[in-house]
């Protein structure tokens, strides 16, 4: 992997004040391999960066930019063919978006958990055929202040993991209709009810940020919805229509 230096970024006509040019982490995949993979890294002082670039058919690009739990991720592209878009990706996704762009829309999303999140510019599946192309510019932003795990000499950790505990609890998860036992595992921020918990047992992981116990942030796409209601020392957690989650407070505080 190679570093570009912010020359690829000339061509900006009017700069953004607060905003920085990014150095891009540069991988050279083969078009059969994935998206080509570029690393975000915001200069120093800034904390967003404009990205400029071209598509050509279906050599997506991946922006890969670190974010932690309780920042804002912001997202906006403008681009020359009405057939590019974006989506968002979350941590560790298999392929799963938690926001899909196809409608122009920009983005901004509390995030729930820690991670790597990809922002991935592409042209509709036709346009790509096409072999259409398109020059843009991407921005992408990270704000606000993370929610820090605690320390395992405050609370231990499940030996190998960054997990304070692990449960097994009732869920309902994606493309489901039936109840089912899921793994669920927590990082505590807090003792007050503030952690990320990861449900294993859906085609992707899902991942809850609760914020003094209130479900806040989801890395479920964004046409859906999260609401919650509590039964006895359980907070039903509801994403969407379908997605059920009955997280009991001993996993998020360790009471």
């Amino acid at each position: 992997m190679k570093t570009v230096n912010s020359g690829i970024f000339q061509g900006v006509s009017k700069p953004l004040i607060g905003v920085a040019f990014a150095l891009l982490t540069t991988g050279t995949a083969a078009a059969d391999s994935g998206p080509r993979q570029e690393k975000v890294q915001f200069a120093k002082g800034a904390s967003s960066a404009v990205i400029k670039g071209r598509l050509k058919g279906d050599a997506d690009v991946d922006y890969v930019v670190r974010a932690a739990a309780g920042q804002t991720l912001s997202v906006t592209l403008q681009e020359t063919n009405p057939q590019n878009y974006f989506n968002v990706l979350p941590p560790g996704s298999k392929g799963g978006a938690m926001f899909v762009g196809d409608t122009g829309e920009d983005y901004s999303r509390t995030l729930p958990t820690d991670g790597d999140y990809v922002v991935r510019v592409y042209l509709m599946r036709p346009a790509a055929r096409r072999g259409e192309t398109s020059d843009y510019t991407v921005t992408i932003g990270v704000t606000g202040k993370p929610l820090t795990p605690l320390p395992a000499s405050k609370d231990a950790l499940v030996p190998g993991t960054p997990y304070h505990a692990t449960a097994k609890i009732k869920c309902v998860p994606a493309y489901e209709t039936a109840a089912k036992d899921c793994e669920a595992s927590v990082i505590r921020r807090g003792f007050d009810g503030t952690a990320t918990v990861d449900i294993a047992g859906g085609p992707e992981v899902r991942s809850i940020l609760l914020l003094k116990g209130k479900p806040v942030a989801t890395n479920a796409s964004r046409i859906d919805t999260l609401s919650s209601e509590r039964t006895g020392d359980v907070t039903i957690v509801k994403v969407g229509d379908t997605e059920r989650y009955e997280i009991p407070d001993a996993l998020i505080t360790g009471g």
